[in-house]
C-alpha cells in the first residue's frame, strides 16, 4: 500500500543532500512524496536579490519535477535566523501542513547539525509530532547534511545512524539532482562537493554491505 511521505527541510538543497535517493525510491514504489522548505536558503547572504531567491526556488521545483514529487511547499521564515522566530509560530506552521497532508512518515534534520535552521526545524517537527491518539505520523527519521552534520562541535549530539536505505539503483539520479543545485555545490576538496557527497553514500552503503546507501537515525517508529 502506498504511503504519504513528508520531507521537512530548512533550505532548498538539504532534501537532496540528505535523502534524494530515498525520495526517488519512495516515488518508484508508488508513494506520494511532499517536500516542505522552511526558508529560501539564501536570504542571509551579504548580496542577495529576488532573482537569487527565484533561482533557488526554481532549482527546487526542477528537483521536484525530476523526482515526480506530489508537492513542493515554500515557507518564508528568515534564512539562518529561524531562532529569532517564536517556536510556537514555527510549530503551528508545520502542524497546518501535517493536518492537511496527513503524512505517515517524516524525514527531517538531525538535532545536532551546526546550522541553526536545521536545529530549529528538527525541534519544531518533533513538537508538531507530539504523540496523540490517532495521530497520522507513525515514523520519523533524521538525515545527515554534509557541511552541517559533521561540522558540529566534536562529541556534541553526534549523528549515529541506525537505519540504512539502499539507493544503489538511484545514485545516478542523486548525482543529477545535486547538479541542479550547482550554485550550492563546492569544488573538491570540500565537504559539500558532489564527489564527497557520493563518497559518503558509498561509505554508508559499504558499511552495511551495499554499494550506496543513505543513512538515518530512527526518531520514532510505531508498528
Amino acid at each position: 500500500m502506498s504511503k504519504i511521505i513528508l520531507v521537512i527541510a530548512a533550505h532548498p538543497d538539504d532534501e537532496v543532500l540528505g535523502c534524494a535517493g530515498t525520495m526517488a525510491k519512495h516515488v518508484d514504489c508508488g508513494d506520494s512524496v511532499h517536500v516542505l522548505f522552511m526558508t529560501d536558503g539564501v536570504g542571509s547572504r551579504n548580496t542577495i536579490s529576488d532573482k537569487d531567491i527565484k533561482i533557488r526556488q526554481m532549482a527546487a521545483q526542477r528537483v521536484s519535477e525530476v523526482l515526480g514529487l506530489a508537492s513542493t511547499i515554500f515557507f518564508t521564515f528568515p534564512d539562518n535566523q529561524m531562532d529569532t522566530i517564536p517556536m510556537l509560530n514555527v510549530v503551528k506552521s508545520i502542524e497546518d501542513i501535517i493536518s492537511k497532508l496527513q503524512p505517515e512518515l517524516i524525514y527531517t534534520h538531525h538535532i545536532g547539525d551546526l546550522n541553526i535552521d536545521h536545529q530549529v526545524t528538527h525541534k519544531a517537527v518533533m513538537t508538531a509530532c507530539r504523540p496523540e491518539p490517532e495521530f497520522c505520523v507513525k515514523e520519523i527519521y533524521s538525515f545527515e547534511v554534509l557541511s552541517s552534520t559533521e561540522w558540529q562541535t566534536p562529541g556534541l549530539n553526534v549523528f549515529t545512524p541506525n537505519m540504512f536505505i539502499d539507493i544503489t539503483k538511484y545514485i545516478n539520479i542523486k548525482r543529477d539532482l545535486l547538479g541542479i543545485y550547482t550554485k550550492e555545490m563546492r569544488r573538491a576538496p570540500h565537504s559539500r562537493s558532489i564527489e564527497n557527497i557520493l563518497q559518503l553514500n558509498s561509505l554508508r552503503g559499504n558499511s552495511v554491505g551495499l554499494n550506496y546507501a543513505e543513512a538515518f537515525s530512527i526518531l520514532r517508529k510505531i508498528n
